[in-house]
Parts: C-alpha cells; sequence; structure tokens
C-alpha cells in the first residue's frame, strides 16, 4: 500500500536512512529548529545498528576520560599506530573536537542514556595509546513501548543471535548466560529473563525489553519523534533531484510515501555501507572479485547510498587500511523452508577449547584478536585461493560448557544444530578432518601441539591471551589462561566460517565537513553522507568496541548541528 504525496513536499533536510548516523543527523538538526523528513528504505528503522552490541568508541567523552585519566595526545598515538598509511588527521581531529560536545548534547536533551563500563579494552592493546577502558560506551536499556504503536517498526533482533528469543545486554547480562549450565544462579536469572520474553512475545508479538543496539535506536527514534522529526519507514529513495548547476535539491521517494520531497537545506546519505552490493564489492574488496567469496549479516547495505552519490557526481574512495570491518560468519539454513540464515562469531572463537583451522587442518592465527583482526588474518592466509573460509574446531567438553556461535551448549540438545548443517560431529579429529576435508595428519598435529600451549598457558605460535583485550574475550574463571583449554574429550565437532563483515570502510568520498566531493575534488552542494555510507574517519582501522557507531554518532551529530551553515557556505561559493 502507498501514500502518495503528489504535490510533493518540503522539508530543511533529507535523511536518508533511519540509522545511528541518520537519527544523529536528525536530532541535531532539529534541535536547531529544522524540519527534518528520515527515509528509511526497510520495513523496520535502525539497520545494522539495532540488531548490534551498540557500543560507541567515543574517546574523550567527558565521563570515561575523568574516570581513566585518558588524554587525546594518547587517543591520536593509537589511532595513528593503528593504520599509520592512511590515518587521516583532518577527520579524526573534527571527530575528537566534538566527541564531549555531542555525548554531552544526546544526554542533556534527548532520551538516550549511556553506560560506562570500567572495562572495554582497545583491540590492539598492544599498540601505544591503547587504553582498557573509557573510551566505549554503551546505551541503557529500553522500554519497546515507548515508542507507542510504532514499536512494531522497530527491527527485530538477529534471532540466530539471541538466546530464545532474549538478547542479553553485554557485560554482567551476558555473562549470567554463559554461566547458566554451571551455576544455579545464573540459571535462574536466565531463566526469569526468557520467562519475561517469552510472555512479552506472546502478549506483545515482541519482547519489550530492548538492549545493545535496540535499545540505542529506540531511544534515539523516540527522541525525534519527539523533537518533531518525520520518520518513515518502507520509503527508500529513489533518486537525487538535481538543479542546472549541479546541487542537490531534493529526492524522489517511493514505497509507502512516494513522490518527491525538496529538501531546501540538502540531502543527507546516512543509508548503509556497500557490503550487501555485489558490483561494488567485487571492485572495491580484494578477496571477493567473483562476487560469491562474502556474505554479510548487515541490513540495508545494500550500496543505494553509494549509488546515489556517484550518479549525482561523487566517487567512492577506497583510500583505507582495510575496505571493510571484517567478522567471521556462518551461513546455515532454517529447517522449515531452507532460508538462508548467518551467524558472524564475534566474540566465542577467543573461549578456551576451540581453536580455528585452515582447509588443510593448521592453525593460522591468533583467535583471541577482535572479529576484524582476525578476518585480516584469514584474508592474508587465504589470498592465494578463490575462496576464503576456514573451521572452528572445539572437543566436548568445550561445547558443553560454551557451545559454538549458534549451537548452544548443555543442556540444549544438538541435533537440531546438525540437521541445519550448522555443526559437525565426529568420534575422532581423524573422521572430523575427513569430513571437513582437511589433512587427518595435520589436524591431528596441529591440536596436539595446541594442547602443550594450552597446559603451559603460552600460545608459543601466536601468542594467543598474551592481551588484556585477549583475555576480555576469554573466560575469566579458565587457568592459567583464560583463552586455552586443550581439545581432548571426544565427540569433536567442526563449524564452518565464511569471510563477512559488519559494515564497509571504503565509502562516498566526503571533506572534512562530510559534504560529498566529486573526481575534482569539490563539494557536491547539497550532498552529504555520514556513517558506514562514507569513507571511514579511522582510515580503516578498528580501533575497539564501536567503531561504526562511533563515527556515526558524532559525524552525525555534526551534520544536524552544521548543515544550515554548510549550506550558507556552499551558496556562497558558488555566487
Amino acid at each position: 500500500m502507498t501514500s502518495s504525496i503528489n504535490s510533493g513536499r518540503t522539508c530543511d533536510v533529507l535523511v536518508v536512512g533511519s540509522g545511528v548516523a541518520g537519527l544523529a543527523t536528525a536530532l541535531a538538526a532539529a534541535h536547531q529548529g529544522l524540519d527534518v523528513i528520515v527515509a528509511e528504505q526497510e520495513a523496520h528503522f535502525g539497520g545494522t545498528a539495532a540488531i548490534s552490541a551498540g557500543w560507541a568508541w567515543v574517546p574523550g567523552n567527558p565521563k570515561g576520560a575523568a574516570a581513566t585519566g585518558d588524554t587525546r595526545e594518547e587517543v591520536e598515538t593509537y589511532l595513528k599506530a593503528l593504520a599509520p598509511d592512511t590515518y587521516n588527521e583532518a577527520g579524526v581531529t573534527a571527530f575528537l573536537d566534538t566527541v564531549a560536545e555531542a555525548i554531552t548534547f544526546f544526554e542533556d536533551n534527548t532520551e538516550v542514556n549511556f553506560v560506562y563500563p570500567d572495562k572495554a579494552p582497545d583491540y590492539q592493546m598492544d599498540l601505544p595509546g591503547a587504553r582498557i577502558g573509557g573510551r566505549a560506551i554503551l546505551p541503557d536499556d529500553a522500554d519497546a513501548r515507548m515508542l507507542g504503536e510504532r514499536r512494531h517498526e522497530l527491527q527485530p533482533y538477529l534471532s540466530s543471535y539471541t538466546v530464545f528469543g532474549y538478547m542479553p545486554q553485554v557485560g554482567p547480562d551476558l555473562n549470567k548466560v554463559v554461566q547458566a549450565n554451571r551455576s544455579l544462579r545464573a540459571f535462574c536469572y536466565v531463566a526469569g529473563k526468557l520467562t519475561r520474553t517469552w510472555f512479552d512475545a506472546l502478549v506483545h508479538r515482541q519482547p519489550l525489553k530492548r538492549t545493545n543496539g535496540s535499545a540505542l535506536i529506540t531511544r534515539m527514534v523516540r527522541s525525534a519523534l519527539d523533537a518533531g522529526v518525520t520518520v518513515w519507514t518502507a520509503t527508500p529513495v529513489e533518486a537525487l533531484e538535481q538543479d542546472d548547476t549541479g546541487a542537490i535539491t531534493g529526492a524522489v521517494l517511493g514505497g509507502v510515501h512516494s513522490g518527491t520531497v525538496h529538501a531546501r537545506l540538502g540531502v543527507v546519505l546516512a543509508g548503509g555501507g556497500f557490503t550487501g552490493n555485489t558490483t561494488l564489492r567485487r571492485k572495491h574488496f580484494p578477496h571477493d572479485v567473483t562476487g560469491d567469496n562474502h556474505i554479510t549479516p548487515t541490513i540495508g547495505h545494500n550500496g543505494s547510498s553509494a549509488e546515489m552519490a556517484i550518479t549525482a557526481g561523487g566517487r567512492i574512495s577506497d583510500a583505507v587500511f582495510t575496505p571493510g570491518s571484517w567478522a567471521p560468519v556462518t551461513e546455515f539454513r532454517q529447517l522449515r523452508d531452507g532460508r538462508q540464515r548467518l551467524f558472524p562469531h564475534l566474540r566465542q572463537i577467543g573461549l578456551p577449547g576451540m581453536i580455528t583451522v585452515d582447509r588443510t587442518g593448521r592453525r593460522f592465527g591468533n583467535e583471541a584478536l577482535s572479529y576484524h583482526d582476525f578476518g585480516r588474518q584469514l584474508l592474508e592466509h587465504d589470498k592465494d585461493h578463490d575462496d576464503t573460509y576456514a573451521w572452528i574446531i572445539a572437543d566436548a567438553a568445550c561445547m558443553h560448557t560454551y557451545g559454538i556461535g549458534y549451537a548452544k551448549p548443555w543442556p540444549i540438545p544438538r541435533k537440531y544444530f546438525h540437521d541445519i548443517g550448522f555443526l559437525i560431529k565426529a568420534d575422532t579429529l581423524a573422521e572430523l578432518a575427513g569430513k571437513i576435508g582437511a589433512d587427518p595428519v595435520t589436524l591431528e598435529e596441529t591440536v596436539t601441539r595446541f594442547n602443550g600451549f594450552a597446559r603451559s598457558g603460552v600460545d608459543e605460535d601466536f601468542g594467543r591471551g598474551s592481551t588484556a583485550y585477549n583475555h576480555f574475550r576469554g573466560d575469566p574463571t579458565h587457568k592459567p589462561n583464560p583463552n586455552l583449554a586443550t581439545l581432548e574429550k571426544a565427540p569433536y565437532y567442526a563449524v564452518k566460517i565464511r569471510m563477512g563483515d559488519l559494515g564497509s570502510f571504503a565509502g562516498i568520498d566526503v571533506d572534512g565537513h562530510s559534504a560529498v566531493i566529486d573526481d575534482d575534488g569539490q563539494v557536491i552542494p547539497g550532498l552529504f553522507a555520514v556513517g558506514s555510507a562514507a569513507v571511514s574517519v579511522f582510515g580503516g582501522g578498528y580501533p575497539g568496541y564501536g567503531s561504526h557507531i562511533g563515527p556515526a554518532l558524532i559525524f552525525g551529530y555534526r551534520m544536524g548541528r552544521d548543515i544550515a551553515r554548510l549550506k550558507q557556505r556552499s551558496a556562497s561559493r558558488a555566487g
């Protein structure tokens, strides 16, 4: 069903996309008294942010800096070391200049509240300037009912990532879930959470408690609606409107609110990256030149923002350290209808008792690195192959205690996980090697060597369990090393992982004010890009938890704050 706006609609700012970047732009612009429309292509608002953990990497936030003594010099040192060849000094300066102001704005003027964990290590703790906490923050939980009837437009959780429908909050809540099969207190805690979740799903048609990225989106949408922002879902932008001078004046919308919108100050592209766009991946992802060597769990990252920018005269910048934020992903099929489902492995492979091996059965890197840095290892290791994949290997003890990703631990029966093609089981390592196409002798040698490291507590090959970040991804109750345990108890299990992502770092090329630029480096008047749609401010480096959402919050805020002034600047240059 469509609701046509035949005569057209005029606003000050048209924002394409309802993720964190788009909503941040809308909130800041509305605070300036501007009339804002947010057009979301999907039936639900929130995009990938709504299914994410909701972290925001925002070094220099007032509470975090005060608690830890973190300094700007340390942050800059860390970011320079992270991606030295693609360090964006102007972009980082703008980012750090605005963090404190933006976070204060959201907490003082919107429904957004943040939680400040004591420990959230930077991903590269061995680099100078890294910090163990104070830089990454989380959204507070939210109740979906704060959205009224529009709560049903909220992006559902990624079902494969929930615990039977319940999405635990990162931190103590998640830790209790992990310990539920080993602690009666944790079991009772989780049972209570599940009971409430199932009751809400039955009575209200969705879990009312929203955590992680869903909580952030819930609070931002509520704030946007309160500020008078028009938020439309199922309304894709089909084309930009461009006048004779090349300036962007509005857009043609399709879907539920089809028609033409005239935007007095401009259009902000915040519709996500291009990791779901085969054509753009083939051009910008070196490992995916055929278009079939990558899978993405992202939502809405179909490259539509990038394509609109290119059509208007813009360009994609891939002058970044890595063109995407990598993540190992397992693909499996819905049992009832064969529909594709995905599980991104963002934490578990750093737990004790599991390793990853290549197609021959040999380890190739540190499994306790961040999902992004682990992905970089896998890409480098498989660079001479047409396909990129590896196997997670675990024994019965590990499977019993932790499970493997979507395959839940004891006491959950495992037949379902075998039936959907997620989990492979064998009585011996040699048999498992045969089932996954690895060399039996190599796999047995790999496990024997790793078991020696696990007993000594030192991984002599790849340094797994040697940094605070590694330990954060392990089990703190396991000794002597929270990331290392032997694989000795049959049966043995395997899960295949392929290369996936959480978004693109290559993106629409922009200037220091998020204005889209053309091949000559000139601004396209009235067109802007923020969030994953734009090229990474960190030069393709992945500094820590929330490296997409942090810049999305900050540059979205800057965009909304400054767009009226930027329009005036653009007009004066044109004159």
